[in-house]
């Protein structure tokens, strides 16, 4: 069973533990002590392995939980929807590196074409909100002779709870971690995969199809090493939504409930006193716009709704940047309010969001994109379109998403034009910053320079010399209304 032999060392057993108490862990670590203090804060420490912990039922209950507030808080559907677009963008772009330029061009525009016929972009977004909301998501390679594309295959999206172990009466099956089927070394060898969704309220229990790994997509953040289910990403901040939600109501029910008593009627004097007597909890009609005369001894006096309070803002903020942290988001991109940053601030916290976007890119390519990419060849070499594929035994490639948009465009051009003559970059790198294929790039440069000098237009650049200010201590809104 294991790859290499059993250690022939001799090892000294450990003494055995007696008395039916529990047993008291001495350690020099803090955190380690339990004590009257903490006993209630580490109450929900357990030793459970990794799909323990994320057993079927702690799933359920956590994607119903994270879907009803995504689905409910504006914040929490933003962040979800801003994670998915800046993931994702308008789709991934293929560019094969083979020594064949012509075959390269071939398979590049065949991919683009059969990608548009399924919407690959949109059931990628699909899946990463899927990701974040559910924790996991699935597809499966099938085979769709209505695509508009002479590669027929298709990618089915399928929702976690479908992906489940079947409750009928029949043998455990060994290795089964709630719909996946393990090998002797863990690794996925079949899918069960329900016929209907469990909220469909059918006699799904007994319909199942189980799918070999090789047509199934599987795509989570694992966590913690032997993990083979994921939990939803926003599941740290679904306590701190339920807090957003519940301060936003409680200060709007307190504003209302200031708001609905117009005036009271009160009186300096002591009870039995001066004052005219009066029934408790009266209501006195007031006429528009009209003197009146109060009763003897008795003022009149107005409730001041002092709502939203001062700590409103300051509560709100500081939540949401808690409720960012778990995702990597900044807390301007969070709350789409960059007002009180300044461009150095703003600068600084999108370098750590793009570098965790950088990170997803890369690990959607590796999960999703490169068995999708595999399996779309297996097909397109059956075509004769793309039947020159046959003889190739290996396809390098790389993927290309959308660039990131600078916020002071000159600057960034200088810097490249820096880079560029000093050698220190590449133009395929600063091509990349963009999510452009240097290639296709460079080949439509040289059709406008053609024509242009077809046409005796002008091709020369006239380069101007612009004195920009430093604008790290300025506002984004001055930068954006000084360009």
């Amino acid at each position: 069973m294991w790859p290499f032999p059993k250690s022939r060392k001799t090892r000294r057993s450990l003494p055995a533990f007696s008395g039916a108490g529990a047993r008291v862990v001495r350690a020099r670590y803090d955190a380690a002590q339990t004590t009257a203090d903490n006993m209630r804060h580490w109450a929900m420490a357990d030793a459970l392995s990794a799909d323990s912990a994320a057993s079927p039922d702690v799933r359920k209950k956590l994607r119903e939980r994270a879907r009803y507030e995504v689905a409910n808080n504006t914040y929490a559907k933003g962040i979800v929807l801003t994670i998915a677009n800046d993931c994702i963008g308008t789709g991934p772009r293929l560019q094969l590196l083979t020594e064949d330029d012509a075959t390269n061009r071939l398979v590049e525009a065949a991919f683009a074409e059969w990608a548009k016929a399924v919407n690959l972009a949109e059931k990628l977004r699909t899946m990463r909100m899927a990701k974040a909301t559910d924790g996991e998501t699935f597809a499966v390679l099938t085979a769709n002779p209505y695509v508009d594309s002479p590669v027929a295959m298709d990618v089915q999206l399928i929702e976690a709870d479908r992906v489940a172990s079947p409750t009928v009466a029949m043998l455990p099956i060994q290795n089964d971690v709630d719909g996946i089927v393990l090998d002797a070394r863990g690794r996925p060898v079949t899918y069960t995969i329900l016929r209907q969704h469990p909220g469909d309220l059918a006699l799904w229990q007994t319909q199942y199809d189980p799918v070999p790994a090789d047509a199934v997509i599987h795509w989570f953040r694992c966590d913690r090493p032997g993990q083979h289910r994921g939990i939803p990403e926003i599941t740290p901040a679904l306590p701190l939504f339920a807090q957003l939600r519940r301060y936003t109501l409680a200060v709007i029910a307190a504003a209302e409930t200031a708001a609905d008593f117009a005036a009271v009627l009160f009186t300096d004097s002591p009870a039995n006193g001066e004052a005219q007597s009066l029934e408790p909890m009266d209501v006195v009609a007031l006429e528009k716009r009209m003197a009146t005369v109060l009763p003897d001894g008795w003022r009149l006096g107005q409730i001041e709704a002092q709502q939203p309070t001062t700590s409103y803002a300051e509560f709100k903020r500081e939540i949401l940047n808690e409720i960012a942290r778990c995702l990597n988001l900044p807390y301007n991109i969070a709350a789409c309010n960059s007002s009180g940053y300044n461009y150095a601030s703003g600068r600084l916290d999108h370098q750590t969001y793009y570098k965790s976007i950088r990170v997803e890119q890369t690990h959607l390519a590796e999960a999703v994109l490169d068995p999708i990419f595999r399996g779309w060849i297996g097909e397109a070499m059956l075509t004769p379109q793309l039947a020159v594929l046959k003889g190739l035994r290996a396809l390098p490639h790389q993927w290309f998403f959308d660039g990131t948009e600078h916020v002071d465009p000159a600057k960034e051009a200088n810097a490249q034009a820096t880079r560029l003559s000093s050698n220190t970059t590449t133009l395929a790198a600063e091509y990349a910053r963009q999510g452009k294929d240097w290639e296709v790039e460079l080949r439509q440069r040289a059709k406008e320079v053609a024509l242009m000098q077809k046409l005796g237009l002008p091709t020369g650049t006239s380069s101007t010399t612009t004195n920009t200010q430093d604008t790290t201590d300025g506002s984004v809104e001055e930068l954006a209304q000084a360009a």
